[in-house]
């Protein structure tokens, strides 16, 4: 298990840069925003947040003054239009800005926007943080490479992501988890394997059971479960190959004995061979996105120098590929892992047609 020392103390904010901010206008991740996160640092005052079982949750709400809650809100609301309608004005009157939460944990220390239709009460959670060029190719490898789509936006220095819902993995563990049935405790055994596959293949980080949720889908007579990452802070920065892999965060140990209890080796290695296979899949069917992608990240700078060293040195003793040691920047290295896995992937996959046709 990884303890505290593995995992870099602070982890510096990177800017975005123009070929990033470029690649963001082409693909509509860049819009023009009324408020940035500085604006929000502007409270008075604040309260601790509790959960239901009247324990800390690290977040503290936030309020200000009397101008600037006014301005506040509205612009909040428009930020809200912009990320999840057409961004007109039009349904700021059914709204209403709830509470604003603010982290003191963590790098990134975001705001937690609640904002509530009068209407009929639904109620829906956004985010605003500093931008972060690691976080914003997190975000994006997110989108094209697991089976989820992501919605956030980019404006100057400020972040704006959708609310990922579901059951923070650390809460499942402790709660929920004990009370699964054995066909149960199978099937996310089998996530979990596809999870941390996933993770080391595209290089994000500090996967611990707080940084993802566990969502759970009812399907005719039972409960499938996901795994699904929701901080993206960790994005190809650390220099240890075992910080992309959730399996070795002593937070994730009663999923790893899951995994030891409840799989065989031959099932494991066959749920690794399916997500790489996936994983292979979407980096085919994104086409021209995730290649821009990669051509911007190769060139950007969001790591240190040691632990770039360190991590392509320690995948080459992995996969003894040398074009790991030729890398000079994070972006490099995830560029070749994410080719190493599509050219594995194509040269089976051609290689078993071949062999078919030969039967044939």
């Amino acid at each position: 298990m990884i303890d505290e020392k593995m995992m870099s103390k602070k982890k510096p904010t990177y800017p975005v840069s123009k070929a990033l901010e470029a690649y963001l206008e082409r693909y509509s991740r860049k819009i023009e925003i009324p408020i940035c996160y500085d604006d929000l640092l502007r409270f008075i005052g604040s309260v601790v947040v509790y959960d239901s079982n009247d324990e800390d949750t690290l977040w503290v709400r936030v309020y200000y003054n009397e101008f600037d809650r006014q301005e506040i809100d509205t612009s909040l609301k428009r930020v809200y239009s912009l990320l999840l309608s057409d961004g007109s004005g039009h349904i700021d009157q059914y709204l209403n800005v709830d509470s604003v939460d603010y982290c003191t944990f963590g790098n990134s220390k975001p705001f937690r926007i609640k904002v509530r239709n009068v209407l009929n009460d639904n109620f829906t959670y956004f985010y605003v943080k500093k931008a972060d060029a690691s976080r914003i190719y997190g975000l994006e490898l997110e989108h094209m490479l697991s089976p989820y789509n992501l919605n956030f936006m980019v404006y100057k220095d400020t972040l704006i992501e959708e609310h990922i819902a579901g059951i923070p993995g650390d809460v499942f563990i402790k709660e929920m988890l004990p009370n699964c049935t054995e066909i149960e405790k199978a099937q996310l055994a089998k996530e979990f394997v596809k999870f941390n596959e996933r993770c080391m293949i595209r290089l994000l980080g500090d996967m611990r059971s707080y940084n993802y949720v566990i969502v759970a889908t009812h399907d005719f007579d039972h409960v499938v479960y996901r795994i699904r990452a929701i901080d993206f802070d960790q994005q190809s920065f650390e220099g240890k190959l075992n910080v992309y892999r959730p399996q070795f965060f002593k937070e994730n140990y009663k999923m790893v004995e899951l995994v030891r209890n409840k799989l065989l080796k031959d099932s494991i290695d066959q749920y690794k061979l399916e997500e790489r296979s996936i994983v292979a899949k979407r980096i085919l069917s994104s086409g021209n996105r995730i290649k821009l992608l990669d051509k911007v990240c190769k060139k950007d700078h969001i790591s240190l120098p040691e632990n770039v060293e360190k991590l392509k040195g320690q995948i080459y003793d992995l996969t003894k590929d040398i074009q790991f040691k030729k890398c000079k920047t994070m972006g490099e290295i995830l560029n070749l892992a994410l080719d190493f896995v599509k050219r594995n992937y194509q040269g089976v996959s051609m290689k078993q047609i071949l062999e078919h046709k030969i039967k044939i």
